[in-house]
């Protein structure tokens, strides 16, 4: 997180120098792949402990809300 923080004000610090847009545009996509690889990582975390944690239970209930929250953050990442 502390990478992509420094990697969005070096785009503000661009943009601000009126840096030829090309290479603005190609810092914003190693901004988005960072985000996108942190994303990832905190989503597998989640399914392997929160969700597994939800099944282990044996809660039904636990269950099928955990399952419906993965759900929905996997729809949203796909957007």
């Amino acid at each position: 997180l502390r990478r992509v923080e420094g990697q969005i004000r070096g785009i503000i610090q661009m943009v601000e120098q009126g840096r030829y847009c090309v290479d603005v545009l190609t810092q914003v996509q190693a901004a988005r792949s960072a985000l996108a690889s942190i994303e990832r990582g905190v989503l597998e975390t989640h399914a392997n402990a929160c969700v597994a944690d939800a099944v282990n239970s044996g809660d039904a209930g636990k269950q099928a809300a955990k399952l419906k929250e993965l759900t929905e953050l996997l729809r949203r990442a796909m957007r």
